[in-house]
């Protein structure tokens, strides 16, 4: 049940707080008053889109939080997502910032909008004017008969098991369009696979090939810079090594004078053994390099190959050369192996889907199951409401199984004798839709999946006595639960346990909406002004004193 309502700096409301009870309460306003908005307000916080729009003029944020009680039904979701859970209380908050950003609590704790949306359907039913519009379609109506046959369990264990269905469906499908389309390519992949096979290229040899091409390429230069490194090193006079040699001697002579050098003398006596030995491979590298025009014309050319390779199968080096070829290698084997694979996949998806088909039967017989107790109960309730007449049927025909199962609903209406029933939307006025669509709602809380039911204008097309009598459905609604109604009406905001006024006022330039809870006489003016208009009669007055205590 919402028990309170804040609102801060939402379109034209700066700030409100409003307390609700339990039964039946009323919401009336003129056109324009602002009605609209407040609906506004509880819509986001039930998880409507944000919009930067919504944020009043000058402000830099707008808060919408609202506050439920009677809340032990819900103990199993909160325990789900992880919240903590308090039956007494449950406060939603959403904020909304001017800098885009929009945020979600529950008993301040962030939470994701979906997870917001999930738990405000629990909390209450909102009907909007809109809503009335969707009662011909086809979706719409399927929800409407899950709730009245309560049957969500049924529909949730079948969307679990179809989505397996629709995922196998899926990994089917996408292996018969690989398989195929390499069947299509089979011999350009067997093509492209031996070229290259015969190609045998090794891993690192792109590396070794363009280092083998440059050492080639400068010969000349490589064999003249070793000869004079060998020479720096080995000249008899004047090189490395040799002076070397000669400070080996000099410290070993000096030893036996001066025992200190002896860790010197060994430094040095090892510097010239590891340079005379590197003169030696200097050397022998030196002699290695030769320029050999036929060895170049081979390693250019294979260089050239590999190169066009590259370009052909768009690699960027040898590396991903070699993995292109395992990718074409696993293709073809793909190719050889495709058979055996879709056997696999087509009986998986078999299996899903006889399981999918079992769980929409058994969807599919709890709803059937329930409509002709349904279309019992408003048949007698479209009676109440001024249709002595009224038919209402709901059509069940079988489809191909979606999310929603197997079942195609159509919910047929007559308000005449002697006329067949037909779908609402060909039939049915927009009166006879506030009626219909009431009684539905009225339905649906009477099966405890709601405690609060929030009404905007469900009276819409209606008025004199039927007004009377769909009043009079409200109150009865309201009898253990919170039915909250939006309406413009007397006849029905006289029924009002709770009566709430909209009003717009001016404050300097700007336009305010206001909410405030009615006296018991200022409801008996407001009810008057609803019937008289602007010139208030005593007349009027006896007229809503009338409508709301029988007098």
């Amino acid at each position: 049940m919402l028990s309170r309502l804040h609102i801060e700096n939402y379109v034209l409301i700066e700030h409100l707080d409003l307390q609700f009870e339990s039964g039946f309460s009323v919401i009336t306003g003129e056109t324009g008053a602002g009605k609209s908005v407040l609906m506004g307000a509880i819509s986001l916080i039930l998880g409507q889109r944000a919009d930067l729009r919504l944020i009043k003029e000058g402000a830099s944020r707008c808060v919408v939080e609202a506050e439920f009680n009677q809340m032990q039904h819900l103990s199993d979701f909160f325990a789900r997502q992880g919240m903590e859970f308090d039956p007494e209380s449950c406060i939603i908050r959403r904020e909304l910032y001017e800098n885009g950003k929009s945020r979600a609590f529950v008993n301040d704790s962030p939470v994701a909008l979906n997870t917001l949306r999930d738990l405000a359907i629990k909390l209450v039913d909102v009907h909007s004017q809109h809503e009335s519009l969707l009662l011909d379609n086809s979706l719409f109506q399927l929800e409407l008969l899950d709730n009245l046959a309560q049957s969500r369990e049924e529909l949730t264990a079948y969307r679990l098991v179809y989505e397996n269905y629709r995922q196998a469906s899926q990994e089917l499908k996408t292996l018969e369009e690989s398989l195929q389309k390499d069947i299509d390519e089979q011999d350009y992949l067997l093509f492209q696979v031996e070229q290259l096979r015969s190609a045998a290229f090794r891993n690192g040899e792109q590396e070794e090939l363009e280092q083998e091409l440059s050492i080639l390429d400068h010969a000349e230069e490589i064999k003249t810079s070793f000869s004079k490194i060998e020479n720096l090193l080995s000249d008899e006079e004047q090189g490395i090594c040799s002076r070397l040699k000669m400070a080996v001697q000099e410290t070993s002579s000096l030893r036996s004078l001066w025992p200190k050098i002896a860790d010197a003398h060994e430094r040095i006596h090892s510097a010239y053994i590891d340079l005379n030995d590197l003169q030696r491979d200097i050397a022998r590298w030196g002699n290695d390099v030769e320029y050999n025009p036929q060895q170049r014309d081979l390693v250019q050319e294979r260089l050239s190959f590999l190169y066009e390779l590259l370009q052909k199968f768009k690699a960027r080096n040898l590396d991903e050369l070699l993995g292109k070829q395992t990718e074409l290698e696993e293709r073809i084997a793909f190719i050889e192996q495709g058979q055996e694979l879709l056997n696999a996949a087509r009986q998986k998806r078999d299996t899903a889907l006889q399981a999918a088909r079992q769980k929409a039967e058994v969807l599919s017989g709890k709803r059937k199951a329930r409509c002709k107790e349904i279309e019992n109960h408003l048949r007698v309730q479209l009676q109440q409401l001024g249709m002595p007449h009224g038919v209402f049927n709901i059509e069940v025909e079988e489809k191909a199984l979606d999310e929603q199962g197997m079942d195609k609903v159509t919910f047929l209406f007559s308000a005449n004798k002697n006329i067949a029933p037909q779908p609402i939307g060909q039939i049915a006025s927009g009166g006879e839709i506030s009626r219909l669509m009431l009684s539905l709602k009225a339905l649906v809380a009477s099966r405890g999946n709601y405690s609060c039911l929030l009404f905007d204008e469900i009276d819409a097309g209606v008025s004199g006595e039927i007004a009377h009598k769909m009043a009079a459905l409200m109150q009865e609604t309201a009898l253990g639960r919170q039915v909250i109604c939006i309406t413009h009406l007397p006849q029905i905001a006289a029924r009002g346990q709770q009566h709430y006024k909209v009003f717009k006022t001016e404050e300097g330039e700007q336009a305010l909406s206001k909410v405030i809870r009615l006296s018991e006489e200022e409801r008996v003016t407001e009810i008057a002004l609803m019937l008289s208009g602007a010139n208030l009669s005593q007349a009027a007055i006896d007229n809503a004193r009338h409508l709301i205590y029988g007098e």
